[in-house]
């Protein structure tokens, strides 16, 4: 039980973004004796549980029952981003594997003169995205227009739309679109 409370003390702490000095110092409760309760070397009497839970403040009922685990991954290394790319382009998708995604959000590489194919795109949603470096031709409907590093898009994706790297050096930008697609 003590590693139990003491887990989910530095965990909550830590997603509430106080220090564990900060923390000893709003409960009146030492700055060691916390860290032996965060250790699960101590186990806290419910009343200094209570103290404690009052000052960052959360109920002891709601501290018990509170999810504190992420159920899918959060953090991704550049090895774990999903290239969901046809041909030439390169589209680097974050949290491909998540099961309930509500958007894709991609890293996307166009080297020189590749596009998105020489028919429009169009699906229900919104994307948005900004250009890293090089330049990009965005068309959406009957309006085009030449981004460069720094310039960003947003529109509704029931226009036809198509993306075109018309530079001499690799563009890359990010983006997000909704609903999320299945690549």
């Amino acid at each position: 039980m003590a590693d139990d409370v003491g887990a989910r003390l530095r965990a909550l702490r830590t997603l509430r973004g106080i220090s564990q000095r900060e923390l000893a110092k709003r409960c009146g409760v030492t700055h060691s004796s916390l860290s032996l309760i965060e250790q699960g070397k101590v186990s806290p009497s419910v009343s200094s549980l209570k103290k404690i839970l009052d000052a960052i403040p959360i109920s002891v009922g709601d501290f018990f029952t509170m999810d504190l685990e992420s159920r899918d991954q959060v953090f991704y290394s550049a090895a774990e981003l999903a290239d969901v790319g046809t041909g030439e382009v390169i589209y680097k998708l974050v949290g491909a594997n998540r099961a309930s995604r509500a958007l894709a959000f991609m890293i996307e590489t166009y080297p020189p003169g590749a596009d998105t194919g020489r028919e429009m795109i169009a699906h229900q949603g919104e994307e948005a995205g900004v250009v890293l470096e090089g330049e990009i031709e965005i068309t959406i409907g009957a309006e085009s227009r030449t981004l460069g590093a720094g310039e960003a898009y947003y529109f509704d994706t029931n226009v036809p739309h198509r993306f075109r790297n018309p530079g001499k050096e690799p563009c890359r930008l990010v983006s997000c679109c909704t609903p999320a697609r299945t690549f």
